[in-house]
């Protein structure tokens, strides 16, 4: 392993960036390698002009290698930061049980100051998080309504505990096709 510790770095980014981002990485790399090996093939026969403009092209490509590690870098960071920014507030939402996003920015950032420049983010991260709170909770009390209903009525086929489920619970009626699987697992199940 390498011992400087921003190539150790970087390596790391890279293994971890989508593939696009290690596609882009790829052209610019290598067209600077054929233009080393063109200043050196054009250092041997002395040709003065080809020297020149291979020198200005490898700096071209020298500047285009390191913006390409520059994307890298940031989007890892931005990654990174939007992941350990939904895990933070993920977990003070579940322990603070609070509904209200306002509420949930205001104590959060009074818990998190250094999170104070980035409410906007904090805003749409906490609207994220609180529908799927909202979708698992009632994602759950569907499965637990689904199997007591199912249990009372095993003699009907899937569409028929689907259409009749629907009637008996409009809430659900949104939920057409996770009720019509969790029904066809209730039915394999028996």
């Amino acid at each position: 392993m390498p011992r400087s510790g921003r190539l150790r770095r970087f390596i790391s980014e890279y293994s971890e960036s989508p593939r696009t981002r290690k596609m882009s990485f790829i052209p610019p790399f290598l067209i600077l390698v054929v233009e080393i090996i063109l200043i050196f093939h054009a250092l041997s026969l002395n040709e003065m002009f080809v020297i020149s403009l291979t020198s200005i092209l490898l700096i071209i490509s020298i500047i285009e290698t390191m913006l390409v590690s520059k994307e890298i870098h940031e989007e890892y960071t931005r990654s990174n930061y939007d992941r350990i920014l939904t895990i933070k507030l993920d977990d003070f939402i579940t322990k603070t049980k609070e509904k209200n996003v306002k509420s949930i920015i205001e104590k959060f950032i009074s818990e998190y100051p250094d999170y104070r420049s980035d409410r906007n983010e904090i805003y749409h991260t906490t609207c994220q998080i609180l529908e799927t709170h909202k979708k698992e909770k009632i994602e759950k009390k569907l499965t637990e309504d689904l199997n007591k209903y199912a249990k009372k009525n095993k003699r009907m086929t899937v569409d028929e505990l689907v259409k009749s489920f629907v009637k008996k619970h409009p809430k659900y009626k949104n939920y057409r096709s996770e009720i019509y699987e969790k029904t066809c697992q209730i039915k394999c199940e028996e």
